[in-house]
């Protein structure tokens, strides 16, 4: 696009923008007679060559997409297809990628992605692949090319790292967690009925905080544990991260205090992971002084510009009180240190137990 043009076109953004707050403007209105819906005679019609798309967006996503080499790096690691008629490895991706960026849910979805002209045009494709196509696609990856699939995408993923930041992060967290996919589906492969009662799966989320950006991934059937499989991912996202950040700490809850890892963890980062309150923790807990404990004040959710609005009257609770429920609340919370070595670690852990009125929870 050239400088006129973008000018041009930051122009009439410009004026819409204005005609908007001259509209919206605030001012001290008389009794109206009519209603504000009024209606006006409106034309529709439909342009010979102008198209339009509800997914504007996607002709600029693609274009990044092709300009990171993304497309190159997944044609290259996943194999998949012995010959290509007509599709890639990379159609194929991208397809069902684009499916869930334009607001689809399902596979079938793409069909109404397949029969629109605007869209195709978008991302330069002739056709695209149909639903049917697209789940036989998916029903070819094993855990290798699934695997091969997320390094391709952390290969770009650290390229656009290295050109577009000009300093480290000085502190990178990786999180770790899982999470319930539910289903309402009756045959799907791999589902199970999670601890919540939900059918369906229960994925391993390995993500970067500062950027929100999902590192790794992997499904499990919804009855397995959160933190099952996870040190090879946890290992594998601290080797994406270790190049670009100055110091890294993880961070997970109490199914993630795998123990048998600190040592060799914190050799190369930082943690900070809940422990479950065992018998030998509360004890020592009790066991501190009462100086030992400072009160936890938390950083506000946010700022407020103006001034503190009245919260209104909890419903709710006064309903609890009414018919005499057990009403449990937060009273305050105090936090202490004690050093504490888990049986399977060699170093000394520095442990924080934290109190909420009479409940003790721990951290590492």
């Amino acid at each position: 696009m050239g400088v006129k043009l973008r000018q041009q076109h930051s122009k009439i953004l410009k004026g819409r923008k204005q005609k908007i707050d001259r509209r919206l403007k605030r001012k001290q209105w008389e009794d109206q007679e009519r209603p504000m819906f009024k209606g006006r005679n409106i034309h529709y019609e439909v342009a010979e060559k102008i198209q339009a798309i509800r997914c504007g967006g996607i002709g600029a996503i693609h274009q990044m997409v092709q300009r990171s080499g993304l497309v190159e790096e997944i044609n290259a690691k996943v194999k998949l297809l012995k010959v290509h008629v007509p599709y890639h490895e990379s159609d194929h991706v991208l397809n069902i990628a684009y499916n869930i960026l334009v607001g689809g849910m399902r596979l079938e979805d793409i069909e109404l992605n397949r029969n629109n002209e605007g869209y195709l045009n978008a991302v330069g494709a002739q056709r695209i692949p149909d639903p049917t196509t697209a789940g036989d696609f998916t029903r070819r990856f094993t855990p290798e090319d699934i695997g091969s699939l997320m390094e391709s995408i952390n290969t770009v993923r650290s390229r656009v790292w290295a050109e577009g930041r000009k300093e480290k992060w000085k502190e990178a967290l990786i999180d770790v967690d899982g999470t319930i996919a539910g289903t309402y589906g009756e045959c799907k492969g791999g589902m199970n009925l999670s601890h919540k009662g939900i059918w369906g799966y229960a994925p391993l989320i390995v993500s970067f905080a500062n950027t929100k950006e999902v590192l790794y991934l992997e499904n499990h059937p919804g009855n397995v544990a959160s933190h099952d499989g996870s040190v090879k991912w946890i290992d594998r996202a601290i080797e994406v991260v270790k190049p670009y950040a100055e110091e890294i700490c993880i961070r997970e809850d109490t199914d993630f205090s795998l123990t048998g890892n600190f040592d060799r963890w914190s050799e190369r980062v930082d943690f900070v992971f809940g422990m479950d309150a065992r018998a030998v923790l509360i004890k020592r807990a009790g066991e501190l002084p009462e100086e030992a404990w400072n009160a936890l004040v938390r950083k506000p959710r946010y700022a407020v510009k103006t001034q503190q609005r009245q919260k209104p009257e909890n419903r709710k609770e006064e309903l609890v009180k009414e018919k005499g429920y057990k009403n449990i609340r937060l009273t305050g919370e105090r936090v202490a240190e004690f050093e504490y070595q888990p049986g399977k670690c060699e170093k000394i852990c520095v442990g924080k137990e934290l109190e909420r009125g009479k409940r003790r929870e721990g951290a590492i």
